[in-house]
């Protein structure tokens, strides 16, 4: 399979991207096709959708060996599931999966058409590898059940920023911050109310504590 596109998007580590697509619907992102896919006829009907399925690869988890069992953040970093009951990015094929709302359709001089997303769960760069739209009659199926996932909304934080240091991030982004860190960015594993964690974010270093179910914001750097 090759690439037919990359995510652009404000997340240029894998640190503090949302564990899963449409966690924060302030996310912007731009869809950014290849030069031999730059063809408008391909994307024609797109704009009577209102959502997208992206297939994309995990390029920074591709591994030659695969284990049946991992362990997902949501349950502590410490039990274990089976590798197919999760959507781990280390799999034996490195394949994610992401549910986007279509934002617009834009034609470039440079780009040919891009695609512009709400809601996307891809670091910068990220090789996609097709998408689809998304069709309600048969990809909603709001009587399904979540497995451990369930309870996600119990991990949310509530989010502090010092008077001003808001202020400082650009007025389109500051929602999608505070989104991004209210579903909490640490490894599930760590938990210390000391430490002093960094998130980069549309080209800026946002540190941050937290102290029982609060994230305070420390400071705001512009990269």
């Amino acid at each position: 399979m090759h690439p037919i596109a990359k995510m652009r998007s404000d997340f240029p580590t894998k640190f503090g991207i949302p564990r899963q697509s449409g966690l924060a619907e302030n996310l912007r992102s731009a869809i950014v096709f290849e030069p031999q896919y730059r063809n408008a006829d391909a994307l024609r009907g797109l704009e009577d959708f209102s959502h997208l399925w992206i297939i994309w690869q995990f390029s920074e988890a591709v591994r030659k060996e695969w284990t049946p069992t991992v362990r997902p953040p949501r349950l502590g970093g410490n039990t274990r599931m089976g590798v197919f009951a999760t959507r781990s990015p280390f799999r034996p094929n490195s394949i994610g999966l992401s549910c986007v709302k279509i934002i617009g359709l834009e034609q470039t001089p440079d780009n040919g058409t891009v695609i512009h997303v709400a809601g996307a769960d891809l670091m910068d760069g990220t090789p996609i590898l097709d998408i689809k739209p998304y069709i309600p009659y048969c990809d909603a199926h709001p009587e399904a059940l979540g497995g451990f996932t369930t309870n996600a909304d119990d991990y949310l934080l509530i989010v502090k920023f010092p008077p001003g240091l808001l202020e400082q991030l650009p007025k389109d982004k500051r929602a999608a911050a505070v989104e991004v860190l209210s579903h909490d960015p640490r490894p599930s594993y760590q938990a210390d109310s000391e430490r002093l964690y960094g998130l980069s974010f549309a080209g800026f270093d946002i540190h941050f504590t937290v102290e029982d179910k609060t994230l305070y914001v420390k400071e705001v750097i512009k990269l």
